[in-house]
């Protein structure tokens, strides 16, 4: 295996940023988004969070249900699941409420359960079922 000249190296080390590029908010390509999260936000939820990045805000609510799938009754172990929605008005333009049932709001629906279960003992908290809803209230483009 040949090493690459010195000075090749050196130069592909540095990390540049394009001179003249901001984000539309401001921030460098390399600043994050602020991040603010405000917990017990909605008063009839097991547990609740208004969740801030940028402009982007998700409303965050998380149920108790004294009871798992069917497929895991018995095992003496929980179930993580959520559910992910936008507003109809959360973007730009209007997106109609049936259109955010399926594709991409499922995957990302399917990517935070799978998330979640992935970070939880689910044998700790007994056969219950959490379920996380997670809907944007403003998005700002950033996924």
């Amino acid at each position: 295996m040949t090493r690459k000249p010195q000075p090749i190296r050196d130069n592909e080390a540095q990390v540049r940023e394009p001179e003249a590029f901001a984000r539309h908010d401001g921030r460098s390509p390399r600043q994050p988004r602020p991040f603010k999260v405000e917990r017990g936000v909605m008063s009839h939820a097991e547990g609740s969070a208004l969740v801030r990045m940028g402009r982007t805000r998700v409303l965050v609510t998380a149920s108790v249900e004294e009871r798992v799938p069917g497929w895991m009754r018995n095992t003496g172990k929980g179930w993580v699941t959520a559910e992910y929605g936008m507003l109809p008005r959360a973007t730009g333009t209007r997106t109609p409420r049936t259109s955010q049932t399926g594709g991409r709001a499922q995957e990302i629906q399917r990517l935070i359960g799978r998330s979640l279960r992935a970070v939880t003992n689910l044998g700790a908290f007994g056969e219950r079922t959490i379920t996380v809803d997670c809907d944007v209230l403003e998005a700002d483009g950033g996924t």
